[in-house]
């Protein structure tokens, strides 16, 4: 018998599906990077999954646009490119500053940006640059947060998948993620002080510099 607004029991993640997420968490942690070619057999070998398992875990990861497949060559890990950079900080003003512009100072989302922050200082003090770039990731979520939409947390940690193949272009992840750790600080202290609107434009100010930063240092990646 079933009682009214009772839950089912949990879905159980499948093999393939337990095997993506090991995946992504290399991607996320800076292991692979993009254009990385996948062997099958290397990574069959590595994970012990059969040849079979790896090939739905490269469909349902090629599906979700962080691998890619070229005929004859095999899986490669994707490579964004311009107009994919230039999106992924479009949908992420959209998103983020319409979180920022209604947060409130107490909010849980507000608690997680503070924790981001001090990994992302633990990590620079550590010399950890890949840490801190996880740490900003981090961050930029729990900005998200703010918004108390889950449809839209989970829709973010797909492009925060993304970010990471942008901030896996760039060889020098200090270079890259160094002059951002006390911004993150600064927008969160006007948060914190009550202040939602001015943390607002200093947020839509420095994603557009972000912008800017990658799609310079993509550039002059792409004339070598």
């Amino acid at each position: 018998m079933e009682v009214a607004g009772a839950r089912g029991p949990e879905p159980v993640q499948t093999l393939a599906e337990t095997v993506a997420a090991r995946i992504r968490e290399q991607v996320i942690s800076g292991m692979l990077t993009p254009g990385s070619h996948l062997s099958e057999l290397t990574l069959s070998e590595e994970l012990q999954v059969s040849r079979n398992t790896l090939r739905e875990v490269f469909r349902l990861l090629t599906k979700e646009g962080l691998l890619r497949y070229e005929a004859n060559r095999g899986v490669f890990v994707s490579t964004p490119s311009m107009s994919t950079i230039i999106d992924i900080y479009r949908v992420r003003r959209f998103i983020e500053c319409s979180a920022m512009a209604q947060a409130h100072p107490r909010h849980p989302g507000a608690r997680n940006m503070r924790a981001a922050v001090e990994t992302a200082h633990h990590c620079r003090e550590a010399r950890d640059w890949l840490g801190v770039g996880s740490a900003d990731i981090a961050f930029h979520a729990a900005v998200v947060e703010l918004a108390d939409s889950p449809r839209l947390s989970s829709f973010y940690a797909q492009i925060s998948l993304e970010l990471r193949l942008v901030f896996g272009l760039l060889q020098d992840p200090e270079f890259l993620h160094g002059p951002f750790i006390d911004q993150n600080l600064t927008i969160l202290t006007e948060l914190e002080n009550g202040r939602p609107a001015v943390a607002t434009e200093m947020l839509e100010a420095y994603l557009l510099r972000a912008e800017r930063f990658i799609l310079g240092a993509y550039a002059r990646i792409a004339e070598r």
